[in-house]
């Protein structure tokens, strides 16, 4: 879990589900040399979420960069007994590693595999998942808790404004030690009220590497998130 403290700091973290793939290393380094310490990758796989996008080929294609300018890789696991693939994920180069508590029967035992493997452990809840299903884990295995601010499995939706209320009460139930992450719809007209409802790690995707300039966008967001 080395370097893994990144994730306890307020943070903007890019996530190149929206990046340009033909471009993928140059656009990481952009938002790298803005300042970004938190690369966010969403693996799907066409089960849990309908889209399918990528898995350890492209955690290990990005982690050397991440790492080397001091960052963390922070992959997503959207899929269906995600137990499967931790240790592949793992060994590519993920420093965090957040499952679905909707996608699997075992997440404690998920999570605690995480850890094995020399990660932190995360685990993410969906719009219609009420705040409380992490409770159970949230004292012993749990490093992060990701609430997701829109339906998982595509990029550039909207947030849910009942999610804001719902980063409140989650922030509210964990120990301090675990970090809170948001995921979907975060960008210029949203991040504040997010870091405002209790949300540290501040993931983006559309709103960075959808514009022209991603690495001005990311520090645009990172200002008024006070995340630089």
């Amino acid at each position: 879990m080395a370097g893994t403290e990144v994730l306890h700091e307020r943070r903007v973290a890019p996530s190149i589900l929206s990046a340009d793939f033909s471009r993928l290393g140059s656009q990481v380094d952009e938002v790298l040399a803005a300042g970004a310490r938190v690369i966010h990758v969403d693996v799907m796989d066409g089960h849990f979420v309908p889209p399918i996008t990528f898995g350890a080929v492209i955690v290990e294609a990005v982690a050397d960069r991440v790492h080397d300018a001091g960052g963390v890789v922070d992959a997503h696991l959207m899929i269906e007994q995600p137990e499967r693939h931790v240790r592949d994920i793992a060994s590519a180069g993920a420093d965090n590693i957040t499952v679905h508590f909707e996608a699997t029967a075992q997440l404690h035992y998920v999570l605690d595999a995480i850890r094995e493997a020399g990660c932190s452990a995360g685990a993410a809840v969906c719009p219609g998942t009420p705040a409380a299903s992490l409770d159970e884990v949230a004292h012993d295995v749990l490093d992060l808790a990701l609430c997701m601010s829109v339906n998982p499995g595509w990029g550039a939706q909207e947030l849910i404004p009942a999610a804001l209320e719902k980063l409140t009460r989650m922030r509210g139930a964990l120990p301090d030690r675990v970090a809170l992450e948001v995921d979907g719809g975060v960008h210029q007209e949203t991040v504040k009220a997010c870091v405002e409802a209790g949300a540290a790690v501040l993931v983006t995707g559309s709103a960075v590497f959808g514009s022209p300039d991603p690495a001005a966008a990311y520090v645009e967001i990172a200002e008024l998130a006070e995340a630089l």
